[in-house]
């Protein structure tokens, strides 16, 4: 994977903790103004999660980096992510399958995951790169210092 620098978020945890990673998958836009995106097309998406605490776990870890590549590209690599109903859906357009909605789905399963865990880290930033010259960034409006 070619190295990046990604957008920075600020915050107070002593710890931070970066995953990159990449899956690909198909999608399509359910929507009259979504053009050509409308039509099943791929795309290979890199991203990279932003996870933040202020204690490790009992291996040393803030977060298994495994255990992050297994929520997102284990779930979603060459996939329709159209076809992930619990995630998305063609009624509402925050629904969508768009890098935006992806990214934010990326970010919830990422904290529902984290939010289980005892030393409480939490996902500050998901970086979603859907083509060479496109790109988002979603962060949670608040995130909460569980400590």
């Amino acid at each position: 994977m070619l190295q990046q620098i990604y957008p920075q978020v600020f915050h107070h945890y002593e710890y931070e903790l970066n995953k990159d990673m990449q899956f690909a998958a198909a999608h399509f836009v359910p929507h009259k103004d979504a053009g050509k995106c409308q039509n099943i097309h791929g795309h290979t998406y890199f991203v990279n999660i932003t996870v933040a605490g202020d204690e490790l776990d009992e291996s040393g870890f803030l977060v298994n980096f495994a255990t992050l590549k297994k929520l997102v590209s284990g779930q979603f690599d060459h996939t329709l992510l159209n076809d992930h109903k619990d995630l998305f859906n063609d009624q509402h357009s925050t629904d969508f399958p768009t890098t935006e909605v992806v990214a934010r789905k990326i970010y919830e399963l990422i904290q529902a995951h984290l939010n289980q865990l005892k030393n409480k880290p939490v996902c500050v930033q998901v970086f979603v790169r859907e083509t060479p010259t496109s790109y988002v960034v979603y962060r949670p409006k608040q995130v909460k210092n569980n400590g």
